[in-house]
């Protein structure tokens, strides 16, 4: 093979800006026309509804490789203009993706038709149409590494580990507006309860293998109990879920663990899901929302599941929202602050 790594990374995959473009006129003509069209104009009006809903805290979930496939800039701005109070994803959402560029590096369009064993002999990683140097993901193992090193040795929750990554970015990044490094300075907690199943595993591992008898844990319990702590100083809560999976199904269970904590919180009142997942093999990544509502997680009044691809429709709902400028009148709950003050 003569082809060189160059050859094959050099487009990078640019993050859509949904401040550049105003949706407002296709999502309204959206509501009057049918299927997911029509679908994605109620999963709109069901997010300006939480923005407007001044009782209400907005929780975002992500799962999937939105971020790596250029969603990246929503997210942030969604955080920025204060969409979101806080953010539960996978693993590799928040560090392979979103902390992998804040040092630096880049996603890449690619094919996914592409050789699959040249790229490996590259040492090119591919998510179907995107790729990622492996060599700098690596770098960001270490980076992971580094950071657990200048930790006291304890259990951590997910939570606390990432606003450690936001701390480390401040002095440290390349890209300053990544979504770890805004939420940090923003007060906004990211949970991610399957860390270790993302680069930041390879990192911590390392440190636990150079640091055998003190070293840095992961609590995902913790995670748990402290996301449940956010729903109940919350109680009115609405979900924009982003896929599906682990994420949006540990923010559900919010409601089933504070009743088993002896506090009555009301479900979910909002709930929102961009999604391709099926419902009928019992999968759709735990369920679809009304389905939900029978293990009492979310309520069914204002609730809209979206089945496309969430590259193709979420921008246009952001997009909207922002331009609407509702959530200039929302306040700043800063969940990650008060949880580092213990005061929920």
């Amino acid at each position: 093979m003569n082809m060189k790594k160059t050859d094959v990374l050099k487009d990078t995959v640019k993050h859509i800006d949904i401040k550049a473009f105003d949706s407002t006129p296709i999502i309204d003509s959206m509501r009057d026309m049918a299927f997911t069209s029509r679908d994605t104009a109620v999963a709109t009006d069901v997010f300006n509804r939480m923005i407007n809903d001044t009782e209400c805290s907005n929780f975002l979930t992500l799962a999937g490789s939105t971020s790596a496939g250029g969603c990246m800039q929503v997210y942030v701005d969604m955080v920025k203009h204060n969409m979101v109070d806080a953010i539960v994803a996978t693993g590799a959402s928040i560090v392979d993706m979103d902390f992998l560029e804040a040092l630096g590096f880049n996603h890449y369009k690619g094919s996914p038709y592409a050789n699959d064993k040249e790229l490996r002999e590259l040492y090119i990683d591919r998510i179907y149409d995107t790729y990622i140097d492996e060599e700098e993901l690596q770098v960001c193992d270490m980076t992971v590494n580094e950071i657990a090193n200048t930790l006291e040795p304890r259990p951590y929750s997910s939570r606390e580990f990432i606003r450690e990554m936001g701390r480390y970015l401040t002095k440290h990044a390349t890209k300053n507006n990544s979504l770890i490094q805004t939420c940090y300075e923003k007060g906004v907690p990211i949970f991610c309860p399957a860390f270790s199943d993302s680069s930041a595993g390879f990192g911590l591992v390392k440190h636990q293998w150079d640091n055998p008898e003190k070293h840095v844990s992961i609590d995902s319990v913790k995670d748990f109990l402290e996301l449940t702590k956010v729903k109940m100083a919350a109680e009115t809560t609405g979900i924009f879920m982003v896929g599906g999976g682990v994420p949006k199904n540990f923010i559900q269970d919010t409601v089933i663990c504070a009743e088993i904590l002896g506090k009555d919180v009301p479900m979910h009142k909002y709930a929102v899901q961009i999604t391709v997942a099926d419902a009928r093999d019992g999968a759709c990544s735990s369920s679809t929302l009304k389905e939900a509502a029978s293990w009492g997680k979310v309520d069914t009044v204002y609730e809209q599941m979206v089945y496309a691809e969430a590259t193709s429709v979420l921008p246009l709902i952001a997009s909207y929202v922002y331009h609407k400028g509702d959530w200039k009148k929302r306040k700043a709950h800063e969940y990650g602050r008060k949880l580092d003050e213990k005061v929920i």
